[in-house]
């Protein structure tokens, strides 16, 4: 998830996304314009006496409501804060922290598969959230009563904090209870089969919400498509992952003797007639063995027809390349693919030889036949002498 760093906390950059910008006033907007009825809330929830016509003077209700929003927001921040450090306490590698439209997001590099680690980290954003409530009500209690704003905003963090901790815990994967339920389905279970049925308890409770929120707010109806989303997501990428264990990419790249390469010295109009008839938008470009660019469609598309004879392949192409090697894991392969979100990527060996290519259509293909119990030989080879 994209957006502006705007800090760093324990080392982990902090980041809003655009969305952020709108929900903030509008929060505060919400705030401010409910006013009296919060108060009267609050008032019943921890039998005080805050004097609701003293706090709806003026600009005061837009200032408490900018105050309360920003004030949940940084309880939002600190609750992934909290997921953070417990997992670089266990050596996991967090990206970034970003506040958007629904909250916070803790970008892992890689998430934890040990259950004991998700676990404790899943668990530590709700413990934080209780806390900050704690805190809150603490500080609502001992300011005098002449400080009914301020007394206003920590009272509605106590509960607004307490309620998110709650609602964390509640079973929608990818959420903190459904990532909770997996961690616990995990001890006596595959990881990947625990996922998917964490995944498929979390799409359950994210038709439920929706239908909530229906009768009740439309936020909800938004959470409820993310949580859905994001469950069938992480089950997929879970699932891509364990079919992929052992296999490497020179177990399903397209070898370079069943490849089609051009060089840098091919015309463009030549170029496109060899899309049209191979039916690919994108080739290796190479001067004898070695690799030195990538030449799409796209790269192409730019130069006028009545100069489609003049320009090479060489004048266009794209460098320097992303490779990798036969060695490298499938599975770190496609990752590479989603990040740089290209097609494919050129296989090269220690020589810098261009030796084959991969794509997402040969590890789909490859994740197709692991899925109906079907391995590459090198897999399989390996598997039967394990066996003798």
């Amino acid at each position: 998830m994209r957006g502006i760093r705007v800090g760093s906390a324990f080392t982990i950059p902090i980041r809003l996304n655009w969305t952020f910008l709108i929900v903030l006033p509008l929060f505060a907007a919400f705030i401010a314009w409910d006013i009296a009825q919060l108060v009267e809330l609050l008032n019943q929830v921890f039998a005080t006496t805050m004097n609701a016509e003293q706090l709806t003077n003026g600009w005061l209700p837009w200032v408490l409501g900018f105050a309360s929003a920003v004030g949940l927001f940084i309880g939002v921040l600190l609750h992934e804060l909290g997921h953070s450090v417990v997992a670089m306490r266990y050596g996991y590698e967090i990206d970034s922290i970003t506040l958007w439209l629904l909250g916070g997001v803790a970008n892992f590099a890689e998430f934890p598969e040990d259950w004991r680690h998700e676990l404790l980290i899943a668990s530590a954003g709700p413990v934080v959230s209780l806390g900050i409530g704690v805190v809150s009500y603490g500080a609502f209690v001992f300011l005098p009563a002449s400080f009914e704003a301020a007394r206003f905003v920590f009272s509605y963090l106590a509960v607004l904090n307490v309620v998110l901790a709650v609602f964390n815990l509640l079973p929608g994967f990818p959420m903190d209870g459904g990532r909770i339920l997996r961690a616990l389905l995990a001890r006596s279970q595959p990881h990947a089969q625990a996922t998917q049925q964490a995944a498929e308890v979390g799409k359950f409770f994210a038709f439920v919400l929706g239908i909530v929120g229906v009768f009740t707010n439309w936020f909800l109806i938004l959470l409820a498509f993310f949580i859905y989303i994001a469950a069938s997501g992480e089950a997929q990428q879970t699932s891509i992952k364990a079919s992929f264990e052992g296999v490497t990419v020179d177990d399903v790249m397209t070898p370079k003797e069943n490849l089609r390469t051009v060089s840098k010295d091919t015309s463009i109009a030549e170029l496109l007639d060899r899309m049209f008839e191979d039916g690919h938008i994108g080739y290796p470009v190479v001067n004898g063995e070695e690799l030195v660019g990538v030449i799409t469609l796209d790269d192409a598309a730019d130069i006028q027809t009545v100069e489609q004879d003049a320009y090479r392949v060489g004048d266009v192409m794209s460098t320097p390349v992303e490779t990798v090697t036969p060695s490298v894991d499938a599975m770190e392969a496609f990752e590479r693919i989603q990040e740089r979100e290209v097609g494919r990527l050129p296989v090269v060996d220690s020589d810098e030889q261009l030796v084959g290519i991969i794509s997402r259509t040969d590890l789909m293909r490859a994740f197709n036949v692991v899925q109906t119990g079907g391995r590459p030989p090198t897999i399989r080879r390996t598997d039967a002498e394990l066996h003798r």
